[in-house]
């Protein structure tokens, strides 16, 4: 089993910036993803980025530019640095940890924190 802590989020007007923080524990594979989706209300949760053990990273279009993903591999932990941040981008995000390489690898998820941008 791996846990996983969210930290950051909150309120912020547009053109601000956040920084969300996940620190993961448990039994973690040394070939695990880590990255962040986000659900806004009525919404299915998407992918906002990824980032490999290794450093490879991918980015949602409409966050690519403003949003910088991170992660420290010795404390086990990925952040998320938002700027730039616009009304759309309002949802709950949500800290995964996939335990392997594969798409069939279990997935872990944080208990959501929520960002909220006002115009």
């Amino acid at each position: 089993q791996v846990q996983l802590v969210e930290s950051g989020g909150g309120l912020v007007q547009a053109g601000g910036s956040l920084r969300l923080s996940c620190a993961a524990s448990g039994s973690i594979g040394r070939s695990n993803v880590m990255g962040w989706y986000r659900q806004a209300p009525g919404k299915q949760r998407e992918s906002v980025a990824t980032i490999t053990r290794g450093g490879i990273t991918n980015y949602a279009e409409p966050v690519k530019g403003r949003f910088t993903i991170s992660r420290d591999n010795a404390q086990n932990t990925v952040s998320l640095q938002m700027n730039s941040l616009k009304p759309e981008d309002t949802a709950v995000y949500y800290c995964n940890l996939r335990n392997g390489p594969s798409i069939l690898d279990p997935n872990y998820w944080g208990q959501g924190t929520q960002v909220t941008v006002s115009s």
